[in-house]
């Protein structure tokens, strides 16, 4: 098992969605009525923003390996029939998801800044309700089936992933966080959250809270940015995943 958790990087940008390996707290949310938007649009966006971005993501800050936390309660206990890296549009559903659209996007690296090929990463996540797609979730019959909840996706050649998901919402007892699990082939794997900047529940999180190191808790800690560049209303994170090996 590998002890690592995370370091922010400076990508943002959404990569092609790819699948290689098989396998009511508040008010309604409003679902955005953005069905038109084409994924080769969004596709076409993210790629020309990926151009501009710099080769070298790691350099200009010190790497802080990421910091490990528990799994949860909710990781499928059967995967869904779509799991690619897109959780805001399902295959066989008219409507995109509740909730406002968020690009999350990073690198893998172990903590001299290599990439670490061939690695995979998987999140998810509650929908804009705060209800798991998880048989043993609290309003699981109220899943907002528009969302996916579980996506994957491989690292491309440089160590760079990227998904389309929704924003996280708070439910009781914890802060908006996202679910991150990254099996490194030949080296194990890293199971961490993501966190959103800002939200007044950090400070009481006990999972979040529990990592005592304040580096390595800030390193979890994601700023969300508006991304009107890959498509109206979105928001964009930066999250690179660096290992301990």
């Amino acid at each position: 098992m590998i002890a690592a958790a995370t370091g922010a990087g400076a990508l943002a940008a959404f990569l092609r969605y790819t699948l290689q390996v098989p396998h009511a707290l508040h008010d309604r949310p409003v679902r955005m009525h953005t069905s038109h938007l084409k994924r080769r649009e969004v596709l076409a966006g993210a790629a020309a923003l990926l151009a501009r971005a710099p080769a070298t993501l790691a350099a200009t800050s010190a790497r802080i390996v990421t910091p490990g936390q528990t799994e949860g309660p909710f990781y499928p206990l059967a995967f869904p029939a779509d799991t690619d890296a897109d959780l805001v549009l399902v295959k066989g559903q008219a409507a995109l998801a509740m909730g406002q659209i968020t690009h999350v996007s990073g690198r893998v690296l172990d903590h001299r800044g290599e990439v670490v090929g061939g690695a995979m990463v998987e999140i998810w996540q509650c929908d804009a309700n705060g209800i798991y797609n998880h048989p043993r979730a609290p309003g699981h019959a109220r899943h907002d089936r528009g969302f996916q909840g579980y996506g994957r996706t491989q690292v491309d050649a440089i160590g760079r992933y990227a998904f389309r998901t929704i924003r996280p919402v708070a439910y009781p007892g914890r802060a908006p966080h996202i679910h991150f699990k990254v099996h490194a082939p030949g080296l194990g794997r890293l199971t961490t959250q993501l966190y959103i900047a800002g939200e007044p529940l950090n400070a009481t999180d006990g999972v979040l809270n529990a990592i005592r190191d304040r580096a390595a808790r800030e390193s979890v800690i994601v700023r969300l940015e508006e991304a009107s560049e890959l498509e109206s209303g979105a928001l964009k994170g930066a999250f690179d995943v660096i290992l301990s090996v």
